[in-house]
């Protein structure tokens, strides 16, 4: 059942994150043609005012789709229209001039053109494999060249439609954070703070027990009252449970192991909305900074810190059984960790196409099918070797 509602708390943030380019899209003047609950196929759909609605048959994330999101090229036509090509001779001639058009940067043109090829395309007999591609070649064309094709938008549009993902993702991280601050502070405290992937000491707060007791930064948390201390979430359960009583920490301090004097815990008023919101944006720039310096430390080799959704689903159940609060902060740590990785300036990324953007913004005028190919081709097999290094990673921590 963990792992089931871990699944769906992944599905969740897709939601989240394609949502908000849906609707950022609409409030810009563009006009997606679908949005699903769940990835297509659909289960059920309705349409309204020019957008397809549905709710998908699997059941994982959301799904959008923004016309004319790259300019249409002239391969596109050998693409769509090539098994209709060689079933019916005669659509040659109509294919190439819009082949032609396109060649020339006249979009209009090619529109017009477009349409006497459909008109070809319907006085001919077409097996259901060619007339399929062509249906939906003529679809696909239709809004690359139409005026509300992302491709032909304003820079400023373009990059608030695709920020707009993660930019979500990001806006509910805060928003889960601060609420968990609210209904989750006012527990024993020590006053220390850790890394995000490992119990260490971060940061000693001055006034609080734990700087009374000599607890510094760099400290490794072994165990908590005799109980070992496994993850990081292990150490905030462990001094609530003791209940405001004598706490005793055991640490790793350069090689050796250190046991620290009892102190009692503070406990913690509640915080307002106001210091929780900005708590929350403090913690969510504090792990930026951590998740920007794995990155560096992946690519200076250290690839222990990176997982694939097995390992997240693995992590999430895990939190699960420590309680729902615990779970919604993880939850919100990978809110966060989607945003940050959609923002990488790689295609097909988020932040490629940003970047992308910001580019034809300079030059004024769109780049290239051909750029746009090769530069992802050579993301999506960075992406995949993140993958493959994630799952190696979870495989040899599922085996011990």
């Amino acid at each position: 059942m963990n792992i089931f509602i871990a699944i769906l708390g992944l599905g969740l943030l897709v939601l989240v994150h394609e949502a908000g380019h849906f609707f950022t899209a609409r409030a810009v003047g563009m006009s997606p043609r679908r949005f699903y609950i769940g990835f297509p196929p659909a289960v059920v759909k309705v349409k309204r005012q020019g957008i397809e609605y549905g709710i998908g048959a699997i059941p994982l994330g959301g799904y959008v789709k923004i016309p004319g999101m790259h300019r249409p090229a002239p391969s596109d036509l050998d693409t769509f229209f090539g098994p209709a090509r060689d079933e019916a001779p005669e659509v040659h001639a109509p294919i190439e001039h819009v082949k032609r058009k396109l060649d020339e940067g006249d979009m209009e043109g090619a529109r017009a053109e477009l349409s006497k090829l459909e008109e070809a395309l319907g006085r001919v007999e077409l097996s259901r494999v060619a007339r399929n591609g062509a249906q939906k070649g003529l679809a696909e064309l239709s809004d690359g060249l139409g005026s509300d094709a992302y491709w032909r938008q304003r820079t400023w549009k373009k990059v608030s439609v695709i920020f707009a993902g993660p930019g979500t993702n990001l806006l509910f991280a805060i928003i889960l954070f601060a609420t968990l601050f609210v209904i989750g502070s006012g527990g024993y405290r020590l006053g220390f703070s850790m890394d995000t992937n490992a119990p260490i000491v971060h940061t000693v707060r001055s006034d609080h027990p734990a700087a009374a007791i000599g607890l510094r930064p760099g400290d490794r948390i072994v165990a908590i009252n005799g109980q070992i201390v496994q993850e990081v979430a292990d150490v905030p359960a462990l001094i609530q449970k003791s209940d405001g009583g004598p706490v005793r920490l055991t640490v790793r301090r350069n090689g050796e192991t250190v046991r620290l004097e009892p102190v009692r815990p503070r406990r913690e008023a509640r915080l307002s909305p106001p210091r929780a919101a900005w708590e929350s944006v403090r913690l969510t720039g504090v792990i930026t900074k951590e998740i920007g310096a794995s990155l560096s430390r992946l690519v200076r080799g250290n690839r222990k810190e990176v997982s694939s959704p097995v390992g997240i689903v693995e992590g999430s159940s895990e939190a699960l059984n420590q309680g729902a609060q615990t779970y919604l902060w993880v939850l919100g740590l990978l809110s966060l960790s989607l945003a940050l990785l959609n923002l990488l300036p790689l295609l097909p990324l988020d932040g490629g196409h940003i970047a992308f953007s910001i580019v034809e913004g300079v030059r004024g005028r769109a780049v290239g099918r051909e750029v746009y190919e090769r530069v992802s081709a050579i993301g999506i097999a960075v992406v995949l070797l993140l993958f493959f290094i994630g799952l190696s990673n979870d495989i040899g921590n599922l085996g011990g």
